[in-house]
C-alpha cells in the first residue's frame, strides 16, 4: 500500500486505531513523550530523551498487541506514523476524534 500524502495516510492510520483503548494508549504515550522532552530541555537530562520514545512507542505497541491485534504503521511508515500520531494527540484533546 503506498500514499500519495499524508492527508491519505491518516485515514488509513485512524483505521488501524478503531478501538477506545489503542487511542487512549497512544494518547497516554504522547503526553508521556512531551512530558520527556519538556522535562529534558528544563533539566538537560538525558535520561528523558532515552524515556521518551520508550514511552511512546511502549504505551502504543501495546496497545496494538492487546486491544486493536494489528501491526503498528510505524513499523512500514515511520515519519507518518509520528506525525499521525501527534495529530491524533491534537485531535483527541480538542474533541474532534472522540475515545467513546
Amino acid at each position: 500500500m503506498s500514499f500519495n500524502s499524508f492527508s491519505e495516510f491518516y485515514k488509513f492510520y485512524l483505521s488501524e486505531h478503531s478501538k477506545a483503548g489503542t487511542k487512549i494508549f497512544h494518547f497516554i504515550g504522547t503526553a508521556l513523550v512531551i512530558v520527556s522532552l519538556f522535562l529534558y530541555f528544563y533539566t538537560y537530562d538525558s535520561l528523558y530523551l532515552f524515556l521518551a520514545p520508550l514511552m511512546g512507542y511502549g504505551f502504543a505497541w501495546f496497545s496494538h498487541i492487546f486491544f486493536e491485534k494489528n501491526t503498528p504503521a510505524t513499523f512500514k511508515y515511520p515519519l507518518y506514523s509520528l506525525k499521525a500520531d501527534f495529530v491524533m494527540f491534537f485531535h483527541i484533546l480538542t474533541g474532534k476524534i472522540k475515545i467513546f
